[in-house]
Formats: C-alpha cells, structure tokens, sequence
C-alpha cells in the first residue's frame, strides 16, 4: 500500500473516532513526532556557511543576479 492509500485508510479509521481521549493522545503524538523530525533536520548553521552565503548574495548583487521586489509583486499578481 502506497503513503497515499495509507494516510486515506488512516484518515478513514480516524473519523470513526469517537473516543476524545483518544483524538487527544492521536493529536499530542502527531504533534510530537512532527516536532522531532523537525529538531533532527534542523542545526545551526556555522559561521563559516553564514559568511559564505553574505558573500555569495553580494556577488549576486555586483552580478545583477537580483530581481527588485516591486517586479516580484507584479509577478505574483500575475499567478491569481
């Protein structure tokens, strides 16, 4: 069974639900678990990433590797 299949059988059983106790121990795990993946793909970056990232956005700035953000706002409206 695919993700796709398996997250629609879930959300199935999980409407059939009528135990509030349970919905709230099924919310305060989903809750939990998504904290953690966050915290294991998340790190500080160092000091040496941080000054290559200024460097690189100041080439890009001397390049004209820049989009002016009144363009972006055009662009946007353009997607509604």
């Amino acid at each position: 069974m695919d993700i796709q299949s398996r997250k629609i059988h879930f959300v199935q059983e999980f409407l059939r639900v009528t135990d509030d106790e349970l919905v709230t121990k099924l919310e305060n795990l989903l809750r939990i678990e998504r904290a953690k993946k966050f915290n294991l793909e998340m790190h500080p970056m160092s000091l040496n990433e941080f000054d290559e990232i200024i460097e690189k956005s100041e080439e890009d700035i001397k390049n004209g590797r820049v989009i002016d953000s009144r363009d972006i706002l055009i662009q946007i409206d353009k997607w509604k």
